[in-house]
């Protein structure tokens, strides 16, 4: 069944970085991060794989349709340091992959939390739901630790889409020439 969510392993990580790479390939973090549509492709895979094996082994990535959508989720005690450098960026890349990392985590709560960092759907299986559902299925858990969840988001749809799952925005922010919301969904 393609739409049963599963827990990704390391085996699934080419299959989440393509997913990933295509669905925010024209998302405006990470073309502000990568903006050079030669280099794009590269780029983001290197960015997405770091996020990517920091989650693995922790069991906060999630997917669904084998790999067509996918949800990475920082539980309350998530190292904040991601294994390994960004050694395949350049300098100018680097520098604002950090600067953006400092100032979302800046404004984030003090208290624990769960943090979606990275929710995706290939393009070629948008509208089925997925998204949604993974959504969902971290908010319940989120919700079975007595938590709230957090996001951010620096695309102006995916507030509305988010207000709809019970977020509010928290904070908004500017980082570099972005615009970025910070949304919390209380605890249940």
């Amino acid at each position: 069944m393609t739409d049963e969510i599963t827990l990704a392993t390391s085996a699934d990580r080419e299959r989440v970085l393509g997913t990933l790479v295509a669905a925010f390939s024209a998302d405006p973090v990470l073309r502000h991060l990568f903006p050079a549509d030669t280099t794009y492709p590269r780029y983001a895979a290197a960015f997405f794989g770091r996020l990517f094996d920091k989650r693995v082994d922790d069991g906060t990535v999630w997917t669904i349709g084998r790999g067509g959508s996918v949800a990475m989720w920082d539980g309350p005690k998530a190292s904040d340091a991601p294994p390994g450098a960004l050694d395949d960026l350049p300098a100018d890349a680097r520098a604002r992959v950090d600067a953006y990392n400092a100032a979302v985590h800046d404004a984030l709560p003090d208290e624990p939390f769960w943090y979606l960092g990275v929710l995706g759907t290939h393009p070629d299986h948008r509208g089925r739901r997925w998204g949604r559902a993974l959504l969902a299925d971290g908010l319940r858990r989120a919700a079975d630790d007595g938590l709230a969840a957090v996001l951010e988001t620096s695309n102006p749809g995916n507030v509305e889409v988010y207000r709809a799952a019970g977020f509010e925005v928290a904070r908004e922010l500017t980082a570099g020439p972005l615009r970025v919301w910070v949304m919390a969904r209380p605890a249940a």
